[in-house]
């Protein structure tokens, strides 16, 4: 029981560094709708805006892991959440100044941080106990990152998408004064909230100065990086994460625009039953808001979706082969892509946020079958497997550029490819080939 109590009680603490990193990424996506209007940026540009933020997991994964090798643990979630607390702050200056590229460092700096969180909260909650409960412990903590997504779309459509953004052939025309007070306005939509959670970050931060975890995955094996690299299990795990954090982003960060795209909003507003749950949901007259903010209200069903998914996929995993768990969740969520392609309105807005759902178990499923009997290259293989969540970089500008081209419809046959190797990787395993 000794033993049990501290693991217990490390547990809960890291856990909140899941929901704190969750809500952050996903409140990033409810950004780009307003930035793709404030810079009158096409799709690949606002693609952009995940590309430097998951570029920082490309980046910091691997030096974050050599650092915390030397730091320890503790220490280096400090570093990383003053890190995504700077991060925050250069909010302020480029809403101020009306600058995409201080955006863009933001964005970067304040995924720096996650990724150095990632790096240790993964792999230390995956030994917080037997090898055999891996799988089912990283669900559970990211049950609550999932909570942190699921609150923050809701956030982002009442701060950061309610007002209206002005194209800059209507800005041209405002008097002086006008003028200055819209540029006011709009920046404070933006400022107010991340100075809120640049203050939180900080108050957690501090937090983790006085509070004791549990000092395990100390070693740091020579040669490590070489032996991983030359591991299939771990070079095909990387690449379901690669890709399952592309297809994940690629959808969140485009669902507002694919909704807009097929005139969501102007359905629900004319729907008794849609029009409740959007005025329940921003807690105001949907008419009297702009229309981003009503479908951006519904995006919190995707995430929300994989919150409850992840809960579930905590017991799943316990009494079924996580493997097969993930083959099978795959399935579905290729199968709510297609039925979104083929139909329109409410339908397609549904099976798509459905895929939430389905997404719930990928990430942690996937990271624990990649590291299962590592031992001391755990932290290693998680500072790979971080790297990997560069795919949230790449896949959504590709997403982007497709739908710049063929349409939303189309391009998410990108999409579906994705979810088609994790079912692959998912039956490899299953059957032990890997």
């Amino acid at each position: 029981m000794t033993e049990k109590k501290p693991f217990r009680s490390a547990f809960i603490t890291v856990t909140v560094l899941f929901f704190l990193w969750g809500f952050i990424t996903v409140l990033v996506d409810s950004l780009i709708p307003r930035l793709k209007d404030v810079f009158e940026l096409t799709y690949f540009q606002a693609g952009l805006v995940q590309f430097a933020f998951f570029l920082a997991y490309l980046v910091i994964s691997v030096p974050a892991g050599a650092l915390l090798s030397r730091i320890g643990y503790q220490k280096g979630i400090i570093v990383g959440l003053v890190t995504m607390a700077i991060g925050c702050l250069l909010f302020y200056p480029a809403a101020a100044d009306r600058e995409f590229w201080i955006f863009l460092v933001a964005y970067f700096t304040l995924a720096g941080g996650i990724t150095v969180l990632q790096v240790a909260a993964n792999p230390y909650v995956s030994v917080l106990g037997s090898e055999d409960g891996a799988s089912s412990r990283l669900n559970l903590s990211q049950a609550f990152n999932s909570l942190g997504t699921a609150i923050a779309p809701l956030i982002g459509a009442s701060f950061l998408l309610s007002d209206t953004i002005k194209s800059s052939e209507e800005i041209s025309v405002l008097a002086d004064v006008d003028r200055s007070t819209y540029y006011i306005s709009e920046a404070s939509a933006v400022q107010t909230p991340f100075l809120f959670i640049a203050a939180f970050i900080g108050f957690l931060a501090l937090l983790f100065v006085f509070i004791k975890l549990p000092k395990i995955l100390e070693k740091s094996p020579v040669g490590g990086y070489g032996k991983l690299l030359k591991n299939k299990i771990v070079m095909l795990g990387a690449l379901g994460i690669f890709l399952y954090v592309g297809a994940e982003v690629a959808i969140g960060s485009y669902l507002v625009n694919y909704f807009m795209s097929m005139n969501i909003a102007e359905i629900i507003q004319q729907n008794e039953t849609m029009k409740y749950i959007a005025e329940r949901l921003l807690n105001t007259d949907i008419n009297m808001i702009d229309n981003k903010a009503i479908v951006g209200a519904f995006v919190v069903f995707y995430w929300s979706g994989a919150m409850v998914g992840r809960f579930v996929g905590a017991y799943l995993t316990k009494i079924i082969k996580p493997s097969k768990v993930l083959s099978v969740f795959a399935v579905l969520a290729v199968t709510m892509l297609l039925i979104s392609m083929n139909t329109s309105g409410l339908t397609a807005m549904w099976s798509i946020l459905a895929v939430g759902l389905f997404n719930s178990i990928m990430f942690p499923t996937i990271f624990a079958l990649t590291i299962d009997g590592l031992g001391d290259l755990k932290p290693q293989a998680s500072g790979l497997l971080c790297m990997a969540i560069v795919g949230g970089a790449v896949i959504p500008p590709a997403y982007g550029f497709l739908t710049d081209n063929v349409g939303f419809k189309i391009a998410l046959l990108l999409v579906i490819a994705c979810y088609g190797y994790i079912f692959i990787f998912g039956r490899m395993k299953s059957r032990s080939r890997i």
